[in-house]
């Protein structure tokens, strides 16, 4: 019998309780022994949950307990989880988890320890909820040199862009519903400027080159400056707006980013709705390959903790390996990347602000339509540094009188 303990009982702790609970008897079979619940660490009081009776308010109690072969660690945040799981690790203990915080910052550490002390740090569930993307990172795609990952990974955003290209609603409105129906906080920020992706990006690309890919690192723009008129530019391009994340491996090095990108239909991440995630990796050999599904809520979230839970406990004194160091893999400055942009402006003169327009950018196909006195037009690829500086000079060009967004257009 392998017994773990469950440090919070929040939305991901109650789940793993939940499927543990639910799915015993099956888990317990391919975990090749009985899995039992000995602890649920939290500060609250649950009266009438049958989490009572093994409820705990104190950690040392799990930690002084030789018994608790495996911690699972669905706190979030950085601290006390931190604390909480390197000391579990160190006592031998292994650890899965939920918290790609805890992992984007710590993880090469984290796994460092676990190597040393032969137990093991697994954390699938940190990156695209149920979706299962690291473990075939680190055991399936071995033979493959991973050329790029992509993909949309945040279920909030990814809603709320949804809703305004298909309702044609304004972004404070979707904000608004996305957090009637608990899909976005009530403080948004880790969602809509796109933290929570870019700690994602950062596991997947930590993986994908074994070195430590600092989040810090990686630019990162969220949704909050798209508007119902920039997805409608986008659609009248025939194309949908996404926040999307990007780690590139190339010959010259490393690049990754978090923004809003202008995909295009046979894009396969166009039609990726709603709370939806999708990942898509590119190997030098396996070619593309696509992994969709529901990238957060409570039950995903939890069968993927559980698939580590079972993991854990079959490889007891056996670490996997995974190989993920503490070296810092340098990334390329993203403004020597070639892009294409979509760019909208306002003008007060429309033959003058066109003839402007072409005199920097050559030829373009002008989109008019949507609004009053303003057009957008897509630059044709360049480095991110050249359509920039091209877009600043729009600014001061006669006939235009504003530049109301510039937004990345896939490029390959």
């Amino acid at each position: 019998m392998a017994a773990i303990a469950i440090l919070g009982y929040g939305t991901v702790g109650s789940g793993v309780y939940e499927v543990l609970k639910t799915n015993g008897e099956s888990i317990d079979k391919k975990a090749l022994q009985p899995i039992t619940i000995k602890y649920v660490l939290d500060l609250r009081d649950f009266p009438g949950d049958p989490v009572e009776d093994v409820l705990t308010h104190d950690f040392e109690d799990i930690i002084s307990d030789d018994e608790v072969e495996v911690v699972v660690e669905v706190m979030g945040g950085i601290e006390p989880a931190y604390t909480f799981v390197k000391r579990s690790i160190l006592k031998g203990k292994s650890v899965c988890t939920s918290n790609k915080a805890l992992v984007a910052k710590h993880g090469a550490e984290l796994l460092r320890l676990a190597k040393e002390n032969n137990v093991n740090f697994l954390f699938e569930a940190s990156v695209g909820g149920g979706i299962p993307i690291i473990r075939p990172i680190i055991r399936s795609i071995t033979s493959d040199r991973i050329e790029e990952i992509t993909g949309i990974l945040n279920g909030t955003t990814n809603y709320m862009l949804t809703k305004m290209g298909d309702e044609g609603l304004e972004y404070d409105d979707v904000l608004k519903d996305a957090q009637a129906k608990g899909y976005a906080e009530r403080n948004p920020e880790a969602d809509v400027e796109g933290h929570d992706t870019c700690r994602k990006i950062a596991i997947l690309a930590s993986l994908a080159t074994g070195r430590q890919v600092n989040f810090e690192d990686i630019y990162t723009e969220g949704i909050t400056n798209v508007s119902k008129t920039d997805i409608d530019y986008a659609k009248a391009a025939g194309m949908d707006i996404k926040l999307v994340a990007t780690a590139s491996f190339t010959d010259k090095g490393v690049w990754a980013r978090v923004c809003p990108l202008i995909v295009a239909p046979d894009n396969p991440l166009s039609g990726v709705k709603d709370v939806f995630n999708a990942i898509k990796l590119t190997g030098n050999m396996l070619g593309e390959v696509m992994f969709y599904g529901k990238g957060a809520g409570k039950l995903p979230t939890a069968a993927a903790v559980v698939s580590d839970i079972v993991d854990a406990v079959r490889h007891k004194n056996i670490n996997l390996g995974v190989h993920w160091s503490e070296e810092v893999q340098p990334l390329l400055d993203i403004n020597n990347v070639k892009v294409k942009k979509l760019v909208r402006f306002a003008y007060n003169d429309r033959d003058a602000a066109f003839a402007a327009v072409n005199g920097i950018f050559g030829s373009v196909d002008f989109i008019e339509g949507i609004a009053e006195d303003e057009a957008a037009f897509i630059t044709s690829p360049a480095e991110e540094s050249t359509v920039n500086e091209n877009v600043n000079k729009l600014l001061n060009s006669d006939g235009i009188s504003d530049v109301l967004a510039s937004i990345r257009v896939e490029y390959r």
